[in-house]
């Protein structure tokens, strides 16, 4: 039962931003409202984190799976590229990894910093 009630408040954001998606004018992808409605109901204690935790971890241990379909998208065109193509594709990935890695570590250190910070003077 815990986790039917925890997959029922995933669902219940995830509509009401499908909605949001589908009522505002602006060109935000609806998992976008969704992941700020949920960061605001953290935030404003709204929603606990225990109460959604089980269903967040079982989701995003298989969230690879949803990638799959497009990677072997990609492989169906493989003979349709040629070497250029190839190469802009693995230069462009292999550079987004890089950054996201970069910006993923200074993000985190700042974030330390600044908890370092606030238990100090605290």
């Amino acid at each position: 039962m815990k986790y039917i009630f925890q997959f029922a408040i995933i669902s219940g954001i995830t509509f009401v931003a499908e909605v949001l998606n589908i009522l505002l004018p602006f060109p935000v992808p609806a998992s976008i409202y969704g992941m700020v409605i949920l960061f605001l109901l953290l935030c404003l204690k709204v929603i606990r984190p225990e109460q959604i935790q089980d269903a967040a971890d079982f989701l995003l241990g298989i969230m690879p799976i949803f990638f799959i379909s497009a990677n072997v998208g990609l492989m169906k065109c493989f003979d349709v590229m040629d070497g250029a193509t190839f190469g802009i594709l693995f230069a462009a990935s292999f550079v987004s990894t890089i950054v996201t890695l970069a910006v993923t570590a200074l993000v985190s250190q700042a974030i330390i910093r600044i908890y370092r910070r606030r238990g100090k003077h605290e």
